[in-house]
C-alpha cells in the first residue's frame, strides 16, 4: 500500500475537488461524474508516474 498511497490520496483529492464544484447546485450531472472520474484517474496516473525523490545522505542533511 505504501507504494500506491501517494497516488491514491492525490486521486481522491482531485476527484473530491471536482465533485464539490459539481455539488454547487445540489445536483451532480452525468458530465460532472465524468469530470470527477477523469480528474481522479489523471491525478492517479500522473502522481504514480513521478518517482519519489531519494533521501539525502546523512552527511548532506545539515545543508537543507
Amino acid at each position: 500500500m505504501g507504494k500506491y498511497a501517494k497516488a491514491i490520496v492525490a486521486a481522491l483529492i482531485a476527484g473530491a475537488s471536482v465533485l464539490l464544484t459539481g455539488l454547487d447546485d445540489d445536483v451532480v450531472t452525468r458530465m460532472e461524474w465524468i469530470s470527477v472520474l477523469i480528474a481522479g484517474l489523471s491525478a492517479l496516473g500522473i502522481t504514480y508516474a513521478v518517482p519519489n525523490s531519494k533521501p539525502l545522505p546523512e552527511s548532506a542533511r545539515h545543508l537543507n
